[in-house]
C-alpha cells in the first residue's frame, strides 16, 4: 500500500509537467522578474489544483461513481478556453506596453528590477508608478482550480483500481496533489531563470520569451478546444 501511495506522489510531480499546466503557469509568470514570486505562483497553482482534485475525485470515490464523460469533456474544453485567454493576454500586454526593465532604488536603499512601460507616452522613470505585487496569488489559484476540475476523471480511474478502501483512495489523491504542487513549484523555479536573467540584461530577449509563451499557450489552448469540443 505504501508503494501505491508513493507512486501517487511521484505521478503527481510528473503530472505537473503536462503541457497545458506548464503553459498556464508560464503565461502567468511571463511578466515577472522575481524568482521567489514566480515560484509562489507555481505553488499556488498546485494548491488550487489539489483542492478541486481532492474534492471532485474524492466525492466520486466515496460515491463509487466515475466522473461522467458529458461533464469531464466540457471542463477540458473550458481549460482550453482559459489557456487561449491567458496566452492572448500575454501577447496583448507585450504589444500594448512595449516594456523594458530598469533598476529602481527605494529610499531605504533596497534595489530591485522595475517593469516600465512607454505605452501612454514617456513618463520619467523617477516619477513612474512602482507598484509591487503583495498578498495571495488569486489568479494562479483560480487557474489551478480549473485544471483540477478538468483532470479529476483520469486520476479517479487509476486510484479506484489500486486501492481497496476509500480512505486509501483519498490519501492517494492527496499525495498526488501534493506531488503536483511541489512539482510545479520546482518547475516554476526553472521557468524563472530565463525570465529573470533576460529582464536584468536583455529586454528584447525577455519580450521574445513573453511572445513565445503567449503563442505556445494559445496554440495548446486551441488544440485542447479542438480535441474536446470540435473533433
Amino acid at each position: 500500500m505504501f508503494g501505491i501511495l508513493g507512486l501517487g506522489f511521484l505521478l503527481g510531480m510528473q503530472h505537473a509537467l503536462e503541457a497545458d499546466h506548464i503553459a498556464a503557469v508560464s503565461s502567468i509568470a511571463a511578466r515577472r522578474t522575481n524568482t521567489g514570486d514566480i515560484i509562489r505562483h507555481g505553488l499556488t497553482w498546485g494548491l488550487g489544483h489539489t483542492i478541486t482534485l481532492f474534492v471532485f475525485a474524492g466525492a466520486a470515490i466515496l460515491l463509487g461513481r466515475a466522473v461522467p464523460e458529458h461533464l469531464s469533456q466540457p471542463l477540458e474544453t473550458a481549460v482550453g478556453v482559459m489557456l487561449v485567454g491567458l496566452g492572448a493576454h500575454v501577447l496583448w500586454r507585450v504589444w500594448r506596453d512595449r516594456v523594458h526593465f530598469h533598476r529602481h532604488r527605494h529610499g531605504a536603499g533596497v534595489e530591485h528590477l522595475h517593469l516600465h512601460s512607454h505605452a501612454r507616452e514617456a513618463v520619467p522613470h523617477e516619477r513612474s508608478a512602482h507598484a509591487h505585487a503583495h498578498g495571495f496569488r488569486w489568479r494562479s489559484l483560480l487557474v489551478g482550480l480549473m485544471h483540477g476540475m478538468a483532470g479529476s476523471g483520469a486520476l479517479l480511474v487509476l486510484a479506484a483500481t489500486q486501492v481497496t478502501q476509500p480512505v486509501y483512495g483519498l490519501l492517494y489523491i492527496l499525495l498526488f496533489g501534493v506531488g503536483s504542487m511541489l512539482g510545479m513549484g520546482a518547475l516554476s523555479g526553472v521557468i524563472a531563470v530565463p525570465l529573470v536573467m533576460s529582464a536584468r540584461r536583455l529586454t528584447w530577449a525577455n519580450r521574445i520569451i513573453q511572445v513565445a509563451v503567449g503563442v505556445v499557450t494559445v496554440v495548446i489552448g486551441a488544440t485542447t478546444i479542438y480535441a474536446t469540443a470540435l473533433a
